[in-house]
């Protein structure tokens, strides 16, 4: 054999190499690309967003910084609305347990949370994004010199306080009882918001409400601090509901009110760092 012929048999089997080669890593490409479809990467760059109606039952008290935040949220994902439904935690959870239907409650205690809990209505633990503590709603100026607890029961004062079965409620009565005193309001009130609108409009002359409320009625009332109130600090949690029509917008919202900037907001209004 020449050795012309030698080299053109050596060329063919050297071509046929590069082709198998080319192949083969062709089907390699093909397999990576197949791969990094179902990868979790990929999988979560195709997640679903937000969309649609997000229902969100809340404390009376986080009015104003959720109705921020929902306003925020339906920015941030184009398409969604936050419905709210603020009212007393205790009402809130009562509605829930009987089925009304909501995708997130965020209480004004854990108390009222666990009622919900309770039920098998939540979605796993709660969690606790902030916390509130009371404080004594005067008239502008305080023209009656209330300076503590105790000056609430002067004779003639009309003094109103949230009902028993509210957080707000509660925590007034574990102040008073932490300071021994008796008193005996004008009326009770079925959430904060209403106790402290009664001083608003000069009905009582003074309310115990939280520092919250105090902060987001500016200069409509005064507000006066009271030592006894630390020992009547409320946890704020909040929940995913078991019977929620649009889960992922639920979730999102919730992350939003946990996130940096959901918590900046609700500081600014006054609550406290869980």
């Amino acid at each position: 054999m020449t050795r012309s012929v030698r080299w053109t048999r050596t060329l063919r089997a050297a071509g046929a190499g590069a082709a198998a080669l080319l192949a083969l890593g062709a089907c390699s490409a093909s397999d990576d690309s197949s791969d990094s479809s179902s990868s979790p990467s990929a999988g979560a760059s195709g997640a679903s967003k937000p969309s649609g109606t997000v229902t969100v039952f809340a404390a009376a008290s986080l009015k104003e910084s959720f109705t921020t935040l929902g306003k925020e949220f339906e920015q941030r994902h184009p398409g969604t609305e936050v419905a709210f439904n603020f009212g007393g935690s205790d009402t809130l959870a009562a509605s829930i347990t009987s089925g009304a239907p909501a995708d997130v409650f965020a209480a004004a205690s854990a108390k009222t949370m666990k009622t919900v809990t309770d039920q098998g209505d939540a979605v796993g633990t709660p969690a606790t994004f902030v916390r509130n503590q009371l404080e004594i709603a005067t008239l502008p100026g305080n023209p009656d010199e209330i300076a503590s607890l105790k000056d609430l029961t002067k004779s003639g004062l009309k003094v109103v306080l949230c009902d028993r079965t509210v957080p707000c409620g509660a925590a007034a009565r574990k102040a008073l009882d932490a300071s021994g005193l008796e008193l005996t309001p004008v009326s009770y009130e079925q959430d904060v918001k209403s106790a402290l609108t009664k001083v608003e409009l000069k009905e009582a002359d003074a309310a115990v409400v939280y520092k919250t409320d105090v902060h987001a009625a500016g200069d409509k009332v005064e507000g006066v601090e009271f030592p006894e109130s630390a020992k009547a600090v409320n946890d704020y949690p909040i929940a995913l509901l078991k019977g929620s029509h649009n889960t992922e917008a639920a979730k999102a919202f919730i992350q939003l009110v946990r996130s940096a900037e959901g918590q900046k907001v609700l500081n600014e209004a006054g609550f406290l760092k869980p």
